[in-house]
């Protein structure tokens, strides 16, 4: 009768070293096979039928619902380079500035935004400046002498916005279309360094000679 528990070894040796043929423990075999199906089932959840979000997804998700509370306090105050990058933030938003855009913008600029009788929006030229705050003027007040009309009456500031969020999210498609008009991206902001120069780190405030002193 052979020992169940004894030691058996395959008829191979390498080195003189020779193998065990034993079975292998219970508990790392349900754990080989637990980690099996927990991977079929994580497999299924997050990637087939798209039940629960994967981490990548989680993050975005949360951008977006910080970033749409963050929107919510802005709306009122004064419009800046932040607050529209901002919305671009929020699918919502800029699918509402999608759905205008192809009600009021597709005439001049295609539905792609490759443009047509007005310049391509998704290339990295500009006619009026690529910043947030330089698209949203030229789509509020307009450009007469070039064709562009203003659009703050017909569609309102929170429209206008949403709108701009979506020609943001554009930019860098190079959708195949007009050839490009204006100066590229990096001249609009050499001119905007070269306007509003930054003050060096290290450097001190103005002290006024005739203001006290403290004492020691």
């Amino acid at each position: 009768m052979v020992d169940q528990h004894a030691d058996i070894t395959l008829d191979h040796s390498f080195d003189g070293i020779q193998e065990y043929d034993n079975r292998l423990p219970n508990w790392w075999l349900f754990t080989l096979y637990g980690a099996v199906v927990f991977s079929v089932g994580y497999w299924l959840f997050y990637h087939t039928f798209g039940v629960g979000f994967t981490q990548d997804e989680a993050y975005d998700h949360e951008v977006e619902i910080a970033a749409q509370q963050q929107l919510q306090r802005e709306m009122g105050k004064e419009v800046t380079d932040d607050s529209l990058i901002l919305m671009t933030k929020v699918q919502a938003q800029v699918d509402a500035g999608a759905k205008i855009f192809q009600q009021k913008c597709v005439q001049c600029h295609g539905p792609q935004g490759g443009g047509d009788i007005g310049p391509n929006l998704t290339d990295d030229f500009w006619l009026h400046g690529p910043g947030p705050l330089q698209v949203y003027n030229t789509v509020m007040n307009g450009v007469l002498d070039k064709g562009m009309q203003a659009w703050k009456d017909q569609l309102g500031p929170v429209r206008v916005r949403q709108v701009v969020s979506y020609v943001l999210t554009r930019k860098g498609l190079n959708v195949p279309g007009k050839a490009p008009q204006g100066k590229p991206t990096a001249e609009w902001e050499k001119a905007a360094a070269a306007a509003n120069p930054t003050p060096p780190a290290d450097a001190k405030a103005p002290t006024d000679a005739n203001a006290p002193k403290s004492g020691g």
